[in-house]
């Protein structure tokens, strides 16, 4: 197969072209991607037209937050577009690679995308979340948000065996000021039996954040979860290897 010229808009698309086989075609990234070799081409809000017009894509990929106005304003001719609704399910992530495979021409796009349906799904299995519920917390830090119902990670710990203790319909934005003020208020108020926060700065960002007695506070590795990807299978296993820290006694 012929390699498409093919801008990623964000990070969690080139997770999934990666796992597609498709990483080598990538001609443009977003800003958001600062060790990348390809070309940056702004934002998923704002996409530089002058530099996606400079790398001559041939298909340009980004997610339902563009706006079709300026996705189009920003697309040379010739060149096809795709926006992917990602955020609320995992079936959404299958569904992407379904999508981007066939855009890209990929014949073993339907085979890959079902691929990983089986693979999240059976690691999934393994982790024995018990039945605890769990806060799901982006940081302690900055404006921190938690994963209610209707996300990825929601999807994900539910498969995994948890109980998602958020009842919000998507993301719940904390406030900036008084951060840990607000963190403690939402673990007081949700009860969680285990706290994850998807932030390795653990120590740093959550240490002055009062528990209740016997909750644990988990620190995941973002990179492995913030992206609704195929790089949650590598979070997964980082969850079943951290047991020991979550699991009941």
């Amino acid at each position: 197969m012929a390699c498409p010229r093919i801008v990623s808009q964000s990070p969690y698309i080139t997770h999934q072209l990666d796992w597609l086989g498709l990483k080598d075609c990538i001609v443009g990234v977003s800003r958001y991607e600062h060790n990348a070799k390809a070309a940056n081409t702004g934002g998923v809000l704002d996409p530089d037209a002058e530099a996606i017009a400079a790398v001559k894509p041939d298909l340009v990929i980004t997610s339902i937050w563009t706006p079709p106005e300026k996705l189009a304003a920003a697309t040379p001719s010739g060149a096809r577009t795709l926006r992917l609704a990602s955020f609320q399910s995992m079936t959404q992530v299958e569904e992407n690679l379904r999508q981007i495979g066939l855009a890209a021409g990929l014949k073993t796009a339907n085979a890959r995308a079902k691929d990983f349906g089986k693979a999240w799904r059976e690691m999934a299995s393994t982790v024995n979340g018990g039945g605890q519920r769990v806060l799901l917390l982006s940081s302690c830090t900055g404006q921190p948000y938690s994963f209610g119902r209707n996300t990825w990670l929601a999807n994900l710990f539910t498969m995994a065996g948890f109980i998602v203790a958020d009842p919000t319909e998507g993301v719940r934005h904390l406030r900036r000021e008084a951060t840990e003020e607000a963190v403690a208020t939402l673990i007081a108020e949700m009860k969680p039996d285990v706290v994850f926060i998807f932030n390795r700065q653990l120590a740093a960002s959550c240490g002055t954040v009062p528990l209740p007695p016997g909750t644990p506070l988990v620190a995941l590795d973002g990179e492995k979860f913030l992206h609704p990807a195929p790089i949650l299978i590598d979070g997964l296993k980082q969850l079943k290897a951290k047991r020991q820290e979550w699991a009941k006694r």
